[in-house]
């Protein structure tokens, strides 16, 4: 019974490998291995019983509620035709590149996640704004869907994130810890902005990686990333003209819902109202802001909201579980017993991390497992601004890889339904290729995530 919990994630596997919807997987299975446990006598119900705060505590989460707002930011923009003018317009500021609309995509993406900074809301987002624009230009529906994954979970890495903010305080108390484990009693501290400051050059790394691969499939693969549409009659008056309705507008509501959050003028939740608002009034602008439209647009944020928290309860209902049958204490075993040096031990909780986070939040992730296995990793003496962000990267790469991963269920909820859950999965392989050199080069150079930091403090 005490390999209880690695039971329960082949569970998992097999029934996400039969087709069923994944919320109803992580709730379902934790539920009949709690009836499996209660029966054997190895799982308490009382665990049960912090379900209903759980679920509570999603719903009224205040970082969460910027869910349902930055989707109907992303709705909005979609159906006033924002997003294929801006989408459309970058691919031409491109030139005669093949691949623009591709990069635009990863630009607009990078902005996007660092508006948001949910890996959910981001995704969807860019489903919303990106996908029926690719499809429409004749990209290859797996490239199409696999860079919007990709694109979506750069809000994992890319300041101001929520990864890198709940990180921040959990690394500062694990550093202080495994500093007074090894007899310093004046111990240093690590913040959120030195997370923040470290992850810029990472965030710029895995980005530029991006386009790297799009520049060369555009050239190994012309067919599958065609030249947009180009105007004939085009000139460069149209196109500045082109640049400033379409372009200057959208990109300056995202420098706004950006800026406040840097500048510290208004939280991410006050800063998604900000987006709703700005997107509305930009349909407005475009005369697209009808009754009808709004409507559609509710009832889809509605649809697409609901989806991201089913998964998210599901997960806190996998987690309470997983919890009850002590698998948090199997893992702190596991670890306890490794051996190798500072690396080998750092490789195995990435591992570890890895796996957990095909079924597991980064919420209970970051305050289960951080605290545990962080002051064992930071008393060996590594830096634990290198540790936060290669555990920001790991949990990324893990929310792209199939069958799991996060995003490929959140874009699959807003795709259309040319677009094939197996495209979907070959389209994010080259992507998760992308991931792991990126956490490579980190890892071989620490100073990708150390060095800005220590030249700014």
């Amino acid at each position: 019974m005490e390999y209880m919990p690695l039971y329960m994630f082949a569970a998992v596997f097999a029934f996400l490998l039969l087709g069923y919807p994944v919320a109803f997987t992580l709730a379902g299975t934790a539920l009949l291995f709690s009836v499996i446990g209660q029966l054997t006598g190895s799982f308490d119900p009382a665990f049960l019983q912090a379900l209903p705060n759980r679920i509570y505590g999603i719903i009224s989460n205040e970082i969460l509620i910027a869910v349902p707002l930055f989707v109907f930011m992303g709705v909005m923009l979609e159906r006033s035709k924002i997003a294929d003018a801006l989408l459309t317009t970058m691919a031409r500021l491109f030139g005669r590149l093949r691949g623009g609309l591709g990069i635009s995509v990863v630009l607009v993406g990078m902005l996007l996640a660092a508006s948001t900074g949910i890996v959910g809301a981001t995704v969807v987002t860019m489903g919303l704004l990106s996908l029926p624009s690719m499809l429409k230009q004749g990209y290859d529906p797996k490239i199409s869907a696999g860079l919007i994954c990709a694109s979506g979970t750069l809000g994992q890495i890319i300041p101001p994130s929520i990864v890198l903010v709940l990180l921040g305080d959990v690394l500062s108390t694990a550093y202080q810890q495994a500093q007074l484990n090894m007899g310093i009693y004046s111990p240093q501290t690590v913040s959120v902005g030195d997370l923040f400051i470290g992850a810029l050059l990472p965030g710029i790394l895995l980005v530029s990686l991006y386009i790297l691969y799009l520049v060369g499939v555009a050239i190994v693969k012309p067919a599958a990333m065609p030249l947009a549409k180009q105007d004939d009659n085009s000139t460069t008056a149209n196109l500045l003209e082109d640049v400033i309705r379409s372009l200057i507008p959208p990109l300056v509501l995202i420098f706004a819902v950006l800026g406040s959050i840097i500048a510290g003028l208004a939280t991410p939740t006050e800063a998604a109202s900000l987006g709703a608002v700005g997107a509305m009034l930009l349909a407005a602008v475009k005369k697209q802001l009808t009754l009808a439209n709004l409507t559609d647009v509710m009832r889809s944020t509605t649809r697409i909201s609901s989806m991201v928290f089913m998964i998210l309860i599901g997960a806190a209902i996998f987690s309470l579980v997983f919890r009850g049958f002590d698998g948090d204490g199997l893992i702190q075993s596991m670890l306890s017993n490794l051996s190798g040096g500072k690396y080998h031990a750092l490789f195995l909780v990435m591992l570890v991390m890895f796996l957990l986070g095909f079924v597991l939040d980064f919420i209970e992730i970051t305050f289960v497992i951080v605290p545990i296995v962080g002051p064992v990793l930071l008393t060996m003496g590594i830096d634990p601004v290198w540790l936060g962000i290669l555990i920001a990267i790991n949990l990324q790469t893990s929310f792209l890889t199939p069958p799991f991963g996060f995003a490929l269920f959140y874009l699959r909820g807003v795709a259309p339904a040319e677009v094939t859950t197996m495209q979907i999965y070959k389209g994010v392989m080259p992507f998760i290729l992308i991931q792991v050199i990126a956490m490579a080069l980190i890892a071989w150079w620490p100073q990708i995530a150390t060095w800005l930091p220590t030249k700014i403090s």
